[in-house]
């Protein structure tokens, strides 16, 4: 029996599934990764690799944990080898005044990000290629109704709208394929950032179609 498709779902908290409400997690069954593998089925796997917080490549000294993207994707590349696809989904957090990125400098680290997908030293297996690589774009975050997230956030909402023209330019300078996320969700209005559980939900079943359509192009 061959060995299924193996996708990393790498990501911060909407990845996670962090509920913005309760400020817990999201059930299971309503995290995208895990809906995206309900709807890809046998022949698949998806592995999800979200962390609350997490940068595309910046420092968050504040944090009691690694945040910093480029720094910890090289290892799990290798924890997870061999793959099929990297899905690349962060940037929110680049958007702290803290980290001082924004989303011009969440591009340049998603940039980052794909050159060490495709310049990791791949060791799963004879023959083994570099993966696919999918970037997806944040959707827009909203002022929120919770006055925290409004201090950190509150200067970035307009800039956050950008997500989408930069990373869609990006990928196609690096050859890779894209997802706007923005076109199939919202941010959830009590804090402006995160997915409640039906968009979370809608996400995982907007990105199978598009990822089963990759996958099978690259096979063929």
């Amino acid at each position: 029996m061959a060995d299924p498709k193996t996708i990393l779902a790498f990501g911060d908290s909407l990845t996670w599934g962090f509920d913005g409400v309760t400020r817990t997690r999201h059930p299971f069954e309503s995290r995208w990764p895990n809906v995206l593998q309900a709807e890809l089925g046998a022949g698949f796997h998806v592995i999800a690799e979200g962390l609350n917080g997490r940068t595309t490549g910046y420092d968050d000294h504040l944090a009691d944990c690694d945040r910093n993207g480029a720094r910890i994707l090289p290892t799990l590349l290798h924890t997870h080898a061999p793959l099929d696809l990297v899905i690349l989904f962060l940037g929110v957090n680049d958007l702290k005044p803290f980290t001082g990125a924004g989303a011009r400098g969440a591009a340049m680290g998603m940039g980052r990000l794909i050159e060490q997908v495709r310049h990791h030293a791949w060791s799963g297996g004879d023959g083994d290629a570099a993966p696919a690589v999918l970037v997806v774009a944040p959707p827009p975050i909203r002022k929120p109704d919770d006055p925290d997230y409004g201090d950190t956030f509150a200067d970035a909402v307009e800039d956050s709208k950008s997500f989408a023209r930069r990373y869609g330019d990006l990928a196609r300078e690096r050859g890779c394929d894209f997802f706007d996320a923005g076109t199939v969700v919202t941010t959830d209005p009590h804090d402006g950032i995160h997915l409640d559980a039906d968009n979370t939900v809608a996400l995982g079943h907007a990105l199978a179609p598009v990822v089963r359509e990759l996958l099978n192009e690259r096979q063929g």
